[in-house]
């Protein structure tokens, strides 16, 4: 087993056992989640992206350490200050036989506000104003200002077919299209074979697919979300490779041999958030009664909710070593992050002190919510932060759920404290910031995932401006500063840096780990 160093990916042999197993027609792999509609415009999401990428290609690709490379755009260019030209690539079909041209791309564009479900992924085109079709493989990308980050942000354009969709996209019609296979109709490197909700995604290969041809005739992604079934349906050979193997089980599966593992650093930041509204619906008194204020808005109560976390404790114990503590919401090293911010202290004293300064010396009561199915850890670190919080004062109610409630209950702005993940997908500060620390403000199109009401004046205004700047060092700037203002207001508490592990059986597959932790069938091959 090899253990990567972040942003440095290293391929791995993965080993699979010859009974029932991977062979140069078929692999099975058993993920922990899967798309919640087969429309790759519907959901956000990690994994509902991941299961689309094997169908849809993007305008514009992310590497295995996230560095931005041409799709199905093979170049682009700002051509004045509000115009991007994007140069399509020639030759690439559809999996019906038709051409992929500019309307496709337009129409991609124009449908995604129209059908995005709750966890949106209108973010990704939230600088569009408009877009002209040149010719049939050049588009203009009006946007709405400098928009320096826009190929960014099409990491995540999924292109569909604009015939194959045209009857099936709008919210009353689109699932119908998307989940029966009728409009499941891409240029990637699989086709839609058939999906069952929370159960199997089937699928065929691609034989023209302009990348080249995949190792695989047919890949299956079962979906199943319990981390020991997983484990379970690989050793029991129902799978060829796992994703996200939980840290109990990595330390097992360490002294193994059947069993290779990988483990390296992901883009996933686990944050804390406290709701900043006036009035906040799951914090009382420790009696029952309600409270005179939203405690929450206090910097000295969110400054105390900091000092009680254990971030080293949260990765050694709860994560049994599979993460790293953070400091703020993205990864050290992407553009953006800021290494002046220093390592949040562990001071229970401290947090205490602050409470009695704020008003609450015998604390409050709060329930707290969070994932249970979503990310490796998520339903763990929920709980330990539970214990921390209860420890200093602060009685807390942990509820770990399905991300299937969770996440259109966070939409409602149900909860007062929750905690997710977050990956900076695009790799830079602005798709991170953008969606959580501005202010939600539709007119600028920014703070989309704002779901806290925080709300700082100078953050707005250090975001609006950084997304118009074309000098990368100028932008770089402004986004660190802006960081450092965030992480410094402790309405988001980041707390730890996920490391993911795969797994399979020994010395029988080739596969290089993505840090954005997509298990994408396409690179993954036979050992050689």
């Amino acid at each position: 087993m090899k253990n990567q160093k972040f942003l440095a990916p290293l391929a791995f042999a993965l080993g699979l056992s010859v009974v029932g197993m991977a062979t140069a027609q078929s692999l099975t792999m058993g993920v922990r989640g899967g798309p919640e509609s087969m429309d790759p415009h519907f959901s956000a999401l990690g994994p509902h992206a991941e299961a689309a990428k094997h169908i849809f290609d993007t305008l514009v690709w992310s590497g295995t350490d996230l560095q931005i490379e041409p799709g199905l755009a093979t170049s682009w260019a700002p051509v004045d200050n509000d115009t991007w030209e994007f140069k399509l690539r020639q030759g690439v079909k559809f999996h019906d036989g038709s051409d992929f041209d500019a309307q496709d791309v337009k129409f991609s564009i124009e449908r995604i506000p129209v059908v995005t479900g709750p966890t949106t992924t209108a973010i990704y085109v939230r600088r569009v104003a408009s877009v002209d079709i040149i010719d049939s493989h050049t588009i203009h990308i009006n946007t709405d200002g400098q928009a320096a980050t826009l190929p960014n942000d099409f990491i995540r354009l999924f292109i569909v077919s604009s015939e194959a969709a045209a009857n099936y996209s709008t919210p009353e019609t689109a699932a119908e299209g998307f989940n029966s296979g009728t409009a499941t109709i891409g240029t990637g490197p699989y086709k839609y074979v058939s999906w069952e909700p929370k159960g199997d995604l089937v699928l065929a290969r691609n034989d023209d697919y302009w990348r080249g041809m995949g190792a695989w005739e047919t890949v299956t992604r079962k979906e199943i979300p319990n981390d020991s079934s997983r484990l379970a349906a690989l050793k029991a050979g129902q799978v060829d490779v796992i994703n996200y193997v939980s840290s109990v089980d990595y330390l097992a599966l360490e002294r193994d041999a059947a069993i290779d593992n990988v483990k390296g650093d992901s883009v996933y930041i686990m944050n804390l958030q406290l709701d900043q509204r006036e009035d906040t619906p799951l914090v009382r008194a420790n009696d029952g009664s309600d409270l005179d204020a939203n405690p929450f808005r206090d910097l000295k109560v969110r400054q105390a909710v900091d000092h009680a976390i254990d971030r080293q404790t949260m990765v050694d114990i709860v994560l049994e070593g599979l993460g790293r503590p953070a400091n703020q919401m993205m990864p050290p090293g992407f553009f953006g992050s800021n290494e002046s911010i220093p390592m949040p202290e562990y001071d229970p004293a401290k947090a205490k002190a602050l409470l009695a300064d704020a008003g609450y010396p015998n604390g409050f009561e709060v329930d707290l919510y969070c994932t249970a199915d979503r990310l490796p850890g998520d339903g763990a670190i929920c709980q330990g932060l539970g214990q921390m919080l209860t420890q200093v004062g602060i009685k807390t109610n942990v509820n770990a759920i399905s991300k299937t409630v969770y996440f259109p209950a966070q939409a409602r702005l149900e909860y007062s404290m929750f905690m997710n993940g977050w990956g900076t997908l695009t790799g830079e500060a602005s798709y991170t910031l953008g969606g959580l620390a501005h202010s939600n403000n539709p007119d600028v199109k920014l703070g989309a995932y704002n779901r806290i009401e925080y709300h700082n004046e100078e953050v707005d205004r250090l975001l609006q401006t950084g997304a118009k700047m074309m000098d990368p060092d100028e932008r770089r700037a402004t986004y660190e500063e802006a960081m450092a203002k965030v992480m410094a207001d402790k309405a988001y508490s980041s707390l730890v840096q996920l490391q993911t592990v795969w797994g399979a059986k020994a010395g029988m597959l080739d596969f290089t780990p993505r840090f954005d932790e997509d298990t994408l069938a396409f690179f993954i091959k036979p050992a050689s």
